[in-house]
């Protein structure tokens, strides 16, 4: 997948996950909360079932005059009576209860139950009530739900990824017609423009045609094809980074600016050129398209008779025109492929992209400076 489409690809698949995710979460936690309150109200009502059947025994047992016969209870649960004289006459209080009034709490996990329906028969005063089953009860209910979380996020991503596959199908496909016809023009265009190239260069050669202004046009039309065919077979055929020469830098700047001298005097711009010499390992193609694309794009982007400023010195190489310029917000995006900041010179929006990935490749550096209506100056840092 190329840029366009791994970037596609991550963002569904990002905002499907979260989404998804976060539907899942809020999910588990209203369910959560719903269970909660079931488990809640199932254990007091059950509480108070215990408590009814006790105190309707106390009652009849005083009423009756006969001796006390607790009923049978669940195993978690645990019951004291506490006496009129606030002492524990059965069982035993937890977690250092006091029985004072009716009331139904949560205490360090135990659920506590106290009620005064015995009403003081068999001078019994409060009947306590304590069991821990709603604890265990929550805590088995946490794990399902975390359990079930789990699992259905682990089914979101598989699920996302397969609607991600499908949803970035069609992209690829588009995007792949697109690659392959500029593949294919590519490829076309190279014997013509090889052609018109040789032909136009025997021509000038000739001693009447040097100053034929038709001549240079066509001259001038046929590098500036042969630059876009270079775009076009950088980006569409892959190149393997080979072993880099060591280049003296100078002799590529001076060809570079030699090559658009042309196209700068059809313009009426006159390139100033000053350069150290400089070694460095990177491949002569390449370095030569770096260099292009930086003098061309200062080319088009200056005023009719102004000039340009080409430096090579300390390691450094200077494009320096006094043309447009370029907003202070705009400098991040210049390098995206296909984007153009400006409707003032024609172009596909590449030349900057190519100077990027170039100089990535190389792991070189590169700086703009910039002011609308004043110039841009670029550096490569070698």
């Amino acid at each position: 997948m190329n840029s366009l489409e791994k970037n596609s690809f991550y963002s569904f698949l990002s905002l499907y996950i979260i989404s998804s995710t976060l539907f899942i979460f809020l999910s588990a936690y209203w369910y959560y909360e719903a269970r909660y309150s079931s488990l809640e109200q199932n254990e007091y009502y059950r509480l108070q079932h215990i408590n009814d059947a006790i105190s309707q025994k106390i009652i009849n047992a005083h009423m009756m005059k006969k001796k006390l016969v607790m009923p049978t209870y669940d195993k978690d649960v645990t019951v004291a009576l506490v006496s009129t004289k606030d002492r524990v006459v059965y069982g035993k209080l937890m977690d250092n209860y006091i029985a004072t009034k009716s009331e139904y709490i949560t205490n360090n996990g135990h659920n506590i139950l106290s009620s005064d329906s015995p009403q003081g028969h068999l001078n019994i005063k409060y009947v306590v009530i304590h069991s821990d089953s709603l604890s265990s009860k929550l805590e088995k209910l946490k794990q399902e739900v975390i359990f079930t979380v789990v699992v259905s996020i682990f089914i979101v991503i598989i699920l996302a990824w397969i609607l991600s596959k499908i949803f970035i199908k069609p992209l690829r496909q588009r995007v792949k017609q697109v690659e392959d016809f500029v593949h294919d023009t590519a490829h076309e265009l190279n014997t013509p423009i090889t052609a018109l190239s040789m032909s136009v260069s025997f021509a000038m050669k000739q001693k009447e045609c040097q100053n034929n202004k038709f001549l240079k046009n066509i001259s001038i039309s046929t590098k500036q094809l042969f630059d876009i065919y270079n775009a076009l077979s950088y980006l569409s055929f892959d190149s393997k980074q080979e072993e880099p020469e060591i280049l003296e830098i100078s002799k590529v700047v001076e060809k570079s600016v030699a090559y658009y001298k042309e196209l700068a005097h059809s313009k009426g711009i006159v390139i100033e050129s000053t350069h150290e010499e400089l070694f460095y390992a990177i491949d002569e193609a390449k370095l030569t398209m770096l260099f292009g694309n930086l003098i061309n794009n200062a080319i088009k982007y200056s005023h009719p008779n102004s000039k340009i400023v080409v430096s090579l010195s300390n390691g450094i190489f200077e494009v320096q025109d006094f043309g447009i310029g370029i907003k202070a917000d705009k400098l991040e995006s210049i390098y995206d492929r296909f984007n153009r900041e400006t409707e003032y010179a024609g172009g596909f929006g590449i030349g900057l992209s190519i100077v990027k990935k170039i100089l990535q490749e190389y792991d070189l550096d590169i700086k703009v400076k910039s002011k609308l209506g004043e110039g841009s100056s670029f550096f490569v840092i070698f």
